[in-house]
């Protein structure tokens, strides 16, 4: 999906992030505290997400507030992932970044022959967030008619919609 906040510098900010999980509540991605993105939500935590899926000519933008997530919660999400995916969480950093192709292959290397299974724990850097949606916006896309959004607005403890063209 696409996350994207508001830039310390005022400019929109936008990048891709996995998605790791959805629930009635929210939708969670995880990151390194370090990143431009958590300290771009420790500014200003309101965000907007966009799920595409092209091949359904379809759309969902998401607008709310990126909440953090306890350790216990971060840790779990940790758990489930891949093993490539644990082993960039701890190698993937701005002085690994910052090395040359070769340097950066052997460091990788070397991360995954000392725990091939990837590691267990996270590293302290890691942290998880839930986006609370307050507005949700639907689009379809329809080759024989006009394309459609349906608008979903938090209103207390209901949601309003409304439909609205693409």
């Amino acid at each position: 999906m696409t996350l994207a906040t508001h830039g310390l510098d005022g400019c929109p900010a936008a990048r891709t992030v996995l998605l790791s999980s959805v629930s009635d509540a929210g939708f969670r991605f995880h990151t390194d505290a370090r990143s431009a993105k958590a300290a771009e939500l420790a500014a200003d935590d309101r965000v907007a997400l966009v799920l595409a899926f092209p091949d359904r000519a379809q759309q969902l933008v998401v607008q709310g507030r990126a909440v953090r997530e306890d350790a216990d919660e971060s840790r779990a999400a940790f758990g489930r992932r891949s093993a490539y995916l644990r082993h960039l969480a701890w190698v993937n950093d701005v002085d690994h970044a910052r090395l040359p192709d070769i340097e950066r292959r052997r460091a990788w290397a070397a991360a995954v022959a000392e725990t091939p299974d990837g590691p267990l724990d996270p590293p302290t850097t890691w942290v998880g967030y839930e986006v609370v949606p307050h507005r949700y916006v639907f689009w379809e896309g329809d080759p024989d008619a006009a394309s459609h959004r349906t608008v979903v607005v938090r209103d207390g403890d209901g949601w309003a919609v409304d439909h609205q063209p693409g």
